[in-house]
């Protein structure tokens, strides 16, 4: 297989990409990774709290314009912006995308869950501005990898259930689903992504095929992310073994322990639908107020199952010498 480094590919130093995760993002965060050699990434609410959410598609859109540009202050490196396209009637992604164009972003983390795959009409006004696309689809399938690559990809995310944040709908562990991902493409590269917190892990992932790593969990804990410093400690604290697994849309979260997440363990066991799992956790605002907000009373922390390998709040340059191998 003929394909260029991801390094080259993105313009950094080390092949390791900072997951968007949602609310969890600044540009404080997002310029440490970058500046210490990778791509940091702005998620979809990067430096919002609940007070500053954004309320319509334009209003996002001019908020992520300002959360890059506090981001550009911090950093003369790249950094990539998250893109999740919807499948019907999406009015959110059009002004997101003009600010991204017109900010100068040259990477975006495009990710996509079943009929929302690949649209190419997007893939297309993407390439002609000549932004990178890393592709990351939920649910990772050799068919919607080659798709994707057809479409235009520069690179491709194979993610393991082994992940935080929305798990796939096909229960494949990182170790799994990483090579049946890089048996799939022909000219690009792969990164793996869940479970990914150390340096034994990152080695695992290139052993299977990938170059290089996409990383969520590993990052929340560090002094620069903006969780509050208990959420970091329950991190440290904990490992793969605390975990809850729940069902919901539009497949399966877990959590640490706590009043919410507890709660949603004995709903699922009960035989409550997904549509009233998702309702209880109150969908992405659950992650928020557990996460960023420290109240797992009223939200759940969502990590991958690589936690264990975390000892301790340390700095975004360490985790990323880490995971760069």
């Amino acid at each position: 297989m003929q394909c260029k480094n991801i390094c080259e590919i993105l313009g950094i130093e080390k092949a390791v990409i900072q997951g968007p995760m949602s609310w969890l993002t600044d540009a404080r965060l997002v310029a440490a990774v970058s500046n210490a050699g990778g791509l940091g990434v702005l998620g979809p609410h990067a430096g919002q709290t609940a007070e500053t959410a954004a309320t319509t598609p334009e209003d996002a859109a001019e908020k992520m314009r300002t959360e890059i540009r506090k981001t550009k202050k911090l950093t003369e490196k790249p950094f990539a912006v998250n893109l999740q396209p919807r499948a019907n009637n999406d009015v959110w992604t059009p002004p997101l995308l003009r600010v991204i164009k017109e900010e100068g972003i040259r990477v975006v983390v495009y990710v996509s869950y079943g009929e929302s795959a690949v649209n190419q009409t997007i893939f297309d006004e993407l390439k002609a501005a000549d932004i990178k696309i890393i592709y990351r689809d939920l649910n990772p399938t050799p068919e919607n990898t080659r798709i994707a690559e057809a479409a235009g990809a520069d690179i491709i995310v194979a993610t393991g259930f082994d992940e935080g944040g929305t798990l796939p709908e096909t229960v494949l562990g990182t170790f799994t689903i990483v090579p049946l991902i890089v048996d799939a493409v022909k000219r690009i590269p792969v990164v793996a992504a869940g479970g990914i917190t150390d340096t034994r892990t990152a080695k695992a992932a290139h052993a299977l095929g990938a170059q290089g790593v996409l990383a969520g969990s590993a990052f929340i804990s560090t002094t620069e992310s903006r969780v509050p410093q208990s959420v970091k400690q329950k991190i440290v604290d904990a490992n793969g073994l605390d975990m809850r697994l729940f069902r919901t849309q539009p497949a399966y979260y877990r959590s640490l322990p706590g009043k919410l997440a507890d709660s949603l363990v004995v709903m699922d066991n009960a035989g409550a639908s997904r549509d009233e799992m998702l309702t209880a956790m109150r969908g992405g605002q659950g992650l928020r107020t557990g996460m960023l907000e420290g109240n797992t009373d009223e939200g759940y922390i969502s990590l991958g199952t690589g936690i264990g390998n975390i000892r301790a709040i340390r700095s975004v340059a360490d985790v990323v010498n880490d995971l760069s191998v």
